[in-house]
C-alpha cells in the first residue's frame, strides 16, 4: 500500500479528542504521513521523509491542513428546487404559511414521486459532489421527499448507490416522518401506523439507514408521535435523531433526551430544560444557522449558552430545497459566528469533530489525528479566522477523502 506525505504544507489545524471543546491543535510546518487506510504519522516533513522513504509526495501548495468537514444533517434527495418559494417568503410569506398552502415538504414530495431513478440518482449524485469541493468529506443524508413505502425505499436505494460510487462518506437516515402526505393528510394516524409498521420494518430488512429521524414541530410530528415512531426505529436497531424546537417550543429537546437520541437538530426554541436535559443524556446539539438565515428568521440557537452549559454542539447545513439551499460549511461558519457568536475556532470544532460525534464517525472522521482516516482539506488562508472572516468563498483547493484526491481545483 503507498505512503503519501504531504509536502510544502504550512502546518495543520485541527481539533483533537484528548483537548476541550472548541480548542484547536494548530501547528506550522507539521505535515502528515497517510495511505489508503488511515493517517500514519504526523510530524516535520523532514522526519517523516525519513521513516517513510519509499513515499509518494502530494503537493500542499503553501495551503494548510485541516480535516474534511462533516455535515451531520442534509437533505440532498429530491428532483426540483423551490425558488418560487424563495420569492413568496421575500414578498412577506412565512416558511409555515405556505406549508399550510401545501407548499414545502409537500410541493417536493410530489415533484420527487414523478421523477425516475435515474434522473434522481443523477441528481442526487451531483449535488452530493458540490459538498466536496467545498471541503466536505462526510454527510448524513435523509430521506423523506417521497412519504410512501415505495418512495422512501427508493430514496435511500439512491443514497446507497451514491455511496458506493461516489468519493465521500455518507450515511444514510430515514426520514419517513418529515410530514405528512396529501393523502393523508385527513387520515394521520393510518400514516403513523404505515411508518411504524410498513417502512421501518423495510428500511430496517434492507439495512438501508443507520438513524431514524423524526419532524418533531407543531403541525408536523407531535411529542407523542415522534414518541410512537422512535420507539418503533429503536427496536427495529434504528440509532434515534430528531429535528426539535425548531419552529415552537415543543419539548422536542426533552423527548430527545428521553429517547436517549444521539442528536436533536436545530433548537431555536430550545428551553433551558430542554438544555439541561440534553446535557444530562449526552445528546448533541447540531445547529442549523443557515436554515434562520435563508428564511430571514431574527432568532437562532442559543448557541453561546449551550456551549457554556458544556454541550458538545456541532454545526450543520441542512441542505435542503427549500429552507437552506447550500452545501457551503465554509458559509455556516460564518453565520455560526455571526449570528450565535461562535468564535472562529468552535465552529471549526463543530463542523468537524463535533458533528462526527453526532453521527457516530468520531473514531475515523473529523481530526487530523494518527489512526483515523486521511480526510483532509487543503484550504489557502492565513489562520482559522479567515476561513468564515472572507465569507460565502470557497477557500478550498485540494480535498483528499480516505487517502486519495477527490477534489482539485
Amino acid at each position: 500500500m503507498k505512503t503519501y506525505i504531504l509536502k510544502n504544507s504550512r502546518g495543520i489545524i485541527t481539533p483533537r479528542s484528548d483537548v476541550p471543546y472548541g480548542e484547536l491543535d494548530i501547528r506550522e510546518k507539521i505535515s502528515i504521513a497517510f495511505n489508503a487506510e488511515c493517517i500514519l504519522d504526523i510530524d516535520l516533513v523532514d522526519k517523516l521523509i525519513q521513516k517513510y522513504p519509499d513515499h509518494t509526495s502530494v503537493d500542499a501548495s503553501n495551503c494548510w491542513a485541516l480535516p474534511g468537514y462533516v455535515d451531520p444533517h442534509t437533505h440532498p434527495v429530491f428532483y426540483k428546487t423551490r425558488e418560487e418559494e424563495f420569492e413568496m417568503r421575500i414578498a412577506g410569506k412565512s416558511y409555515e404559511e405556505i406549508a399550510a398552502g401545501g407548499g414545502g415538504i409537500r410541493n417536493s414530495v410530489r415533484a420527487f414521486r414523478q421523477a425516475s431513478v435515474d434522473e434522481l440518482t443523477e441528481l442526487t449524485c451531483k449535488r452530493i459532489m458540490e459538498f466536496l469541493t467545498c471541503g466536505t468529506t462526510t454527510i448524513e443524508a435523509k430521506s423523506g421527499y417521497g412519504l410512501s413505502l415505495a418512495d422512501e425505499l427508493k430514496s435511500l436505494r439512491i443514497l446507497k448507490k451514491a455511496g458506493e460510487i461516489l468519493p465521500i462518506s455518507i450515511v444514510p437516515t430515514f426520514l419517513g416522518a418529515h410530514e405528512v402526505p396529501d393523502e393523508y393528510q385527513n387520515r394521520r394516524e393510518a400514516y403513523i401506523d404505515l411508518i411504524i409498521h410498513e417502512m421501518i420494518p423495510a428500511v430496517a430488512d434492507e439495512n438501508l439507514a443507520e438513524f431514524c429521524d423524526v419532524f418533531t414541530e407543531k403541525d408536523v410530528f407531535s411529542i407523542e408521535e415522534s414518541e410512537k415512531i422512535l420507539t418503533a426505529a429503536r427496536e427495529h436497531g434504528l440509532g434515534l435523531k430528531l429535528h426539535a424546537d425548531e419552529l415552537t417550543p415543543l419539548g422536542g429537546a426533552e423527548l430527545a433526551a428521553r429517547m436517549r437520541a444521539v442528536s436533536a437538530d436545530h433548537l431555536l426554541m430550545i428551553s433551558d430544560a430542554g438544555i439541561s436535559a440534553l446535557k444530562e443524556k449526552g445528546v448533541i446539539p447540531v445547529l442549523l444557522p443557515g436554515t434562520a438565515f435563508f428564511l430571514g428568521k431574527k432568532n437562532y440557537a442559543p448557541a453561546r449558552k449551550m456551549i457554556e452549559a458544556g454541550l458538545n454542539v456541532a454545526l450543520a447545513s441542512d441542505y435542503n430545497p427549500g429552507s437552506s439551499f447550500t452545501q457551503n460549511m465554509n458559509l455556516i461558519l460564518s453565520i455560526a459566528c455571526i449570528h450565535m457568536k461562535m468564535t472562529p475556532a468552535e465552529t471549526l470544532y463543530a463542523a468537524t469533530l463535533a458533528s462526527s460525534r453526532s453521527i457516530r464517525r468520531d473514531r475515523m472522521a473529523g481530526s487530523l489525528e494518527v489512526g483515523k482516516k486521511a480526510d483532509i482539506t487543503l484550504m489557502d488562508i492565513p489562520n482559522v479566522q479567515y476561513i468564515p472572516y472572507h465569507y460565502g468563498m470557497n477557500h478550498v483547493k485540494t480535498v483528499i477523502r480516505h487517502g486519495k484526491i477527490a477534489y482539485q481545483m
